[in-house]
């Protein structure tokens, strides 16, 4: 968390306020709607998608930010944690960062009213304040997410996901919202079209680049020393499993298809497909996919003068990719 708190250091006045303004917005006249968002916002994790936002409204705007900025975090963060809620209802989870999910202590059927709840109030802040090139950008990003996890599950059910449309779908699914924070963050202090569109696109690069990393946290860390292989157990099919898929022969590839598809229950089997992929190079070229994304995001910045918030920017996509958990 070392790093985190560093990242935050030159937008910890605005962090403060943000939480505040936040938890108004969340308000409601239903006591059982107050006690559950309550019980939300005291779970926040590292607050990563509205540190995105100030840190790119500052570095394009001489380290000033305005209400629209903390406006568009707010929204922001009102329609993540709507997608997290509806997320764990989908995957029928009962945790989330360690704590207990809300359809775990609620019940879907609440956990569902609650994720609409929150996507209303983030509509509304925006409507209400006449944001609606802000609001465009985010609900772009939600038509995006929801059309990736569907591709994600469509694939599944055939395990014939080429590196294309895995692009596809990491883009949509994890790249797009923390695409939506950088341009939000920038549209917020009225940049230029093209700054807007540079931003999104660095939001981008990130968002693939921190994905890349989730998929070989699969294949185990350093720390923990075990691979999980919870992703293939999920029949995920993630890039260094790919990679080895399509250098593999014909009958390595049918064996590494089965294995995945009808034994990913086996831990054995499991622990096999694994070893095939790390013995393939699947987890180097997935790593030097990734650093090239984070080396395209970092170019990006090159052309903006030095500042705690470039700083910061730069030190949060380092840490994207040397992050341990």
């Amino acid at each position: 968390m070392k790093i985190v708190s560093q990242i935050k250091t030159p937008i910890e006045a605005e962090m403060e306020l943000f939480e505040k303004k936040f938890s108004n917005a969340m308000f409601s006249k239903v006591s059982l709607l107050n006690r559950i968002t309550h019980y939300v916002v005291n779970r926040k994790g590292k607050q990563m998608r509205p540190m995105f936002v100030f840190l790119i409204a500052k570095m394009c705007n001489k380290g000033i930010v305005n209400d629209r900025t903390y406006r568009g975090a707010s929204v922001i963060e009102l329609i993540h944690t709507a997608t997290l809620v509806h997320d764990d209802v989908v995957d029928d989870s009962n945790r989330r960062r360690g704590f207990f999910s809300i359809n775990a202590l609620w019940k879907n059927k609440i956990a569902v009213l609650v994720g609409d709840y929150l996507l209303s109030k983030g509509l509304l802040l925006s409507i209400d304040n006449d944001d609606f090139d802000l609001l465009k950008i985010i609900s772009v990003a939600v038509r995006e997410m929801s059309e990736g996890e569907l591709l994600q599950i469509e694939k599944a059910r055939k395990l014939d996901i080429t590196e294309e449309i895995y692009f596809e779908i990491i883009r949509q699914k994890t790249a797009t919202l923390i695409a939506a924070c950088c341009a939000m963050g920038a549209k917020s202090v009225n940049a230029s079209e093209e700054e807007v569109e540079n931003m999104r696109h660095f939001g981008e690069l990130i968002g693939i680049a921190f994905q890349i990393k989730d998929d070989l946290f699969d294949y185990g860390d350093e720390q923990i020393g075990k691979p999980t292989g919870i992703d293939i157990k999920e029949q995920k099919m993630t890039l260094p499993l790919i990679y080895a898929l399509n250098n593999a022969s014909k009958k390595e590839k049918s064996w590494l298809i089965n294995s995945v598809k009808n034994h990913n229950k086996d831990k054995k089997r499991v622990k096999e497909v694994i070893h095939f992929v790390k013995d393939n190079n699947g987890l180097e070229y997935a790593t030097s996919q990734m650093k090239d994304y984070q080396q395209r995001a970092l170019s990006l910045l090159q052309k903006y003068p030095e500042s705690p918030y470039k700083s910061s920017l730069e030190l949060m996509v380092n840490y994207v990719i040397d992050r341990k958990k």
